[in-house]
């Protein structure tokens, strides 16, 4: 007898679920709500104390063992960026990687995404989607306790003796490639390119990564597999964090051109569309659609200002951080309550100014041609391109502030943005 491809499928989500929940059981101790003994976390009156987030007896005390700390002043601030691929995120990323204080990780929800659903990864299936935000928010939670050996279940090859040369992006992290974690790079080496991280620092050791993140004051994480706000409710009411959500948004146009740019195979047929003026009639629509609806759920949850989000979110435009990328970084880590770092302005001096030598090109050039990069998506899209995604994504659109245009002649005309000036301002 032939199975039916439900059946098929639901075998298939079977299997997802007992991969993840083995990984559950093999890697936790069962789950504790009780106060940190970290004086980075609580208030001790300057007492020293273990390092934080040890689980289990073999880590040393569990919840009997600890009274209830005060939250004071010193604690330890979690930031999260929430964006979409090809939206500025890496940027906003590296304004806080930037920060002597700051332990930063890129992406790592990229190892869950590989090892529970791969080649799903704009699945919308909810059985899918659930599996994901589950093994997620778990992994999250784990790495904001400077707990990095959570996130080897989810490297494959799984790492030998808590060493591993897999770790996604890697060289992206300023404090992987730093002393104690890695000694080819000494305190005077505070612009180390990604590639040269990769190659002169020996495989990471994921035991002084996770010393490196307990010496730092504050961990920032950037991530662009999870869809909405919503999803990371239980993660942001977790009492034992101090969560602070940045939310990275940019014009759905030109996150679709970029896209059709960066992800050439994925995004073929629209390069078709874009050349023929025909749009194939196999496109996959959800690109786009998908991008817009998760938008405009996200935004309208985070602007309706939910108690939980209280004081813990910030709606951030690319648009505005590429036309004043000085300022707009001071806003964020006015937000974050953090002072500006002097590495951090300098990073920014050194990277939004243009230059003709080809080493010298980055995404952003100077600030006006960081605004003018912004909406370069109008002299890459046809003018039917840009009319659909308006129509299917204009709720969104509108709500952002960003324009509709009404011929070819107003989309080419890069005198006129399309960016209106709208102020968010975080809720506080």
């Amino acid at each position: 007898m032939q199975c039916s491809w439900k059946a098929v499928i639901l075998l298939a989500l079977a299997s997802i679920a007992i991969q993840y929940t083995a990984i559950r059981t093999l890697t936790s101790k069962p789950f504790q709500l009780c106060p940190l003994p970290s004086p980075q976390n609580c208030g001790l009156g300057g007492q020293e104390t273990e390092p934080p987030f040890e689980r289990g007896a073999a880590g040393g005390g569990g919840c009997e063992d600890y009274p209830y700390f005060s939250i004071n002043a010193t604690r330890k601030t979690h930031i999260l960026v929430l964006a979409t691929t090809r939206s500025g995120s890496s940027f906003v990323g590296q304004l806080l990687n930037q920060h002597q204080e700051v332990f930063y990780l890129f992406e790592p929800l990229y190892h869950v995404q590989t090892t529970l659903i791969p080649r799903l990864s704009h699945s919308r299936n909810a059985a899918d989607r659930r599996v994901m935000l589950g093994a997620s928010r778990d992994l999250l939670r784990s790495l904001y306790g400077c707990d990095l050996y959570f996130l080897e279940s989810y490297i494959k090859p799984t790492p030998t003796n808590h060493t591993t040369d897999k770790l996604f992006r890697r060289g992206a992290s300023r404090a992987l490639c730093q002393q104690p974690v890695c000694d080819a790079f000494g305190p005077a080496d505070v612009n180390v390119e990604e590639g040269d991280c990769v190659k002169k620092c020996a495989a990471l050791n994921m035991t002084l990564a996770t010393d490196s993140c307990r010496e730092k004051r504050h961990v920032a994480i950037k991530i662009v597999r999870v869809p909405e706000i919503g999803d990371l409710r239980a993660l942001v009411e977790d009492p034992r964090l101090n969560i602070k959500v940045i939310q990275l948004v940019r014009d759905p146009r030109g996150i679709l051109s970029s896209r059709i740019e960066t992800f050439r195979d994925t995004y073929r047929l629209w390069r078709i569309w874009r050349a023929t003026g025909r749009r194939p009639y196999n496109l996959d629509l959800s690109q786009l659609t998908v991008v817009c609806e998760d938008f405009l759920n996200s935004v309208s949850t985070g602007l309706s200002h939910p108690y939980w989000l209280k004081g813990k979110y910030m709606l951030v435009r690319y648009e505005d951080l590429a036309r004043n990328p000085l300022l707009k970084t001071k806003e964020i880590y006015d937000y974050l309550g953090l002072p500006m770092d002097k590495n951090v302005e300098d990073w920014i001096h050194a990277n939004t100014r243009g230059s003709n030598e080809p080493s010298a090109k980055h995404k952003f050039g100077t600030v006006r041609d960081s605004a003018a990069n912004a909406e370069s998506w109008r002299l890459k899209l046809s003018y039917d391109m840009v009319e659909y995604t308006q129509t299917v994504c204009q709720k969104v659109l509108h709500q952002l502030g960003y324009k509709a245009v009404r011929s070819v002649e107003e989309l080419k005309n890069m005198s006129l943005s399309l960016v209106q000036d709208k102020t968010f301002v975080p809720f506080l």
